[in-house]
């Protein structure tokens, strides 16, 4: 017999990190841990992370449906991609947990390069919105450290000053050498977007996540197929459930790109379905993390290297926060890398 319990867990970030949205000093995760009765060393623990301002689950009865989840866990064993298409946080933690579970509690769920230490997954360097010269201090920091994709979020600051930033890029390293994304998160409008896209792309602009906020499908589809610069849709792609629904958005708005978060996107199940959908429509896609702490990321990252996709991914915030749990993760080179002489320590969890 399975048994399931959850347990809170605030994540506190070494500094404030800025986007559009707001200011993030701290944000909480709640966990899934199933065990065997019959067999107590038999566990599997999985992350519940979902974003206030962003994932609606969080309105919709997200601790009653996570406490009714563990009273029948045995319900839950086998998922397929619509159930709990609307907890999609929920629903990766349970991947999770049961994928730890079935690899006796290891956090290995895939024996493959990345997991056995032979291969590291590309990942972009992130930029947090601040001051021009907090900007300019971390571009410098990450193409220091060697980072071939710079991913910058936009639309905080004057967005001239923020041109400013990225053309001492383009004066230092041209596009073929440094890749440049920017991320809007929707702070962008109708009135001025275009002229703004126009001025990205001049400054050879890899892509823009997020123009403009979601909802507005119809103007969505229309800067999609007018733009200069390829499009990447993000939050437009929360709470979208179906497969139908899905399908819809890919035809009617056809982005050039989806950003896929598990733990906002219908996890792994669903993202895999946005997956489909893309290659079909020949539209590209890449895995980006959505603040976990190293729990959710290790999960993120070993699905995403059973994928085929040589873009880079956002997967380097691991290192943000203050009270992570020490794990095999780690960055080098610009890559996220696992150390296989390395073990997990969750005594923060345990013990909190």
């Amino acid at each position: 017999m399975i048994k399931a319990s959850y347990k809170k867990y605030t994540l506190r970030f070494k500094q404030p990190a800025g986007t559009s949205r707001g200011i993030y000093t701290a944000r909480t995760s709640w966990f899934i841990s199933i065990l065997d009765a019959d067999n107590p060393l038999q566990t599997g623990i999985g992350e519940c992370a979902p974003l206030p301002g962003l994932s609606p689950e969080l309105d919709a009865g997200f601790i009653d449906k996570l406490s009714d989840i563990c009273r029948d866990i045995e319900r839950y064993c086998d998922l397929t991609p619509d159930v709990l298409a609307g907890f999609p946080s929920i629903r990766m933690g349970l991947e999770t947990a049961f994928l730890d579970y079935r690899n006796k509690g290891t956090k290995i769920f895939y024996r493959n390069g990345f997991t056995e230490g032979t291969k590291g997954i590309k990942i972009n360097g992130l930029v947090w919105m601040g001051s021009p010269e907090f900007l300019d201090e971390q571009i410098r920091n990450k193409l220091n450290e060697g980072y071939a994709c710079i991913k910058l979020k936009v639309g905080a600051i004057d967005f001239d000053a923020e041109l400013s930033l990225i053309r001492k890029i383009r004066n230092k390293y041209q596009a073929r050498d440094v890749e440049v994304r920017v991320d809007a998160n929707g702070a962008f409008n109708p009135a001025n977007v275009m002229d703004r896209l126009n001025a990205l792309a001049a400054l050879n602009v890899h892509s823009i996540e997020q123009p403009v906020k979601a909802g507005q499908h119809d103007f969505s589809a229309r800067l999609c197929a007018n733009s200069p610069l390829p499009i990447a849709l993000d939050e437009e792609l929360i709470g979208i459930g179906s497969f139908k629904q899905k399908q819809d958005i890919i035809n009617y708005i056809h982005p050039q790109f989806l950003v896929l978060k598990p733990s906002l996107h219908g996890g792994f199940g669903g993202c895999s379905q946005w997956i489909e959908l893309a290659d079909v429509s020949d539209i590209g896609w890449w895995i980006t993390s959505a603040l976990e702490s190293n729990i959710g990321l290790n999960a993120i990252a070993q699905w995403t290297s059973t994928l085929r996709c040589n873009l880079h991914h956002g997967l380097g915030t691991g290192q943000l926060f203050m009270n992570n749990f020490d794990s095999p993760l780690y960055i080098d080179n610009a890559e996220l890398k696992f150390d296989v002489n390395k073990t997990w320590n969750l005594s923060l969890l345990q013990n909190d």
